[in-house]
């Protein structure tokens, strides 16, 4: 059973600020590159939502969450198979102090 892929709002900022980030640091092209690499990263959690590690960083959380990696982002996601629905809750660059992923999502 494939599962529906909900982004968050904050992860569709996350996501548009990637895109700004380098749209004006280098290109249209690449900043298109970079976020569509992103977003169909995250359409394999259709059929393989468990795909991904559980994010240790957020594991005292009511909730679990996993992540996968492309390039330098961690795409840090929940599973609601009740809802039948993995909901993408952040975009995280992997450079930043890890444990600034611990800022509410």
């Amino acid at each position: 059973m494939a599962l529906e892929v909900y982004w968050t709002e904050f992860s569709e900022r996350e996501l548009e600020n990637i895109f700004e980030y380098y749209k004006n640091k280098v290109s249209f092209n690449v900043a298109k590159a970079i976020t569509d690499g992103i977003y169909n990263e995250v359409l394999k959690l259709e059929q393989q939502p468990e795909m991904g590690q559980i994010e240790e960083l957020l594991i005292k959380r009511n909730q679990d969450f996993r992540y996968l990696i492309y390039k330098i982002y961690k795409i840090i996601y929940s599973i609601n198979y009740s809802e039948g629905k993995v909901e993408i809750n952040d975009v995280f660059d992997t450079r930043q102090n890890p444990t600034k992923i611990e800022r509410n999502s």
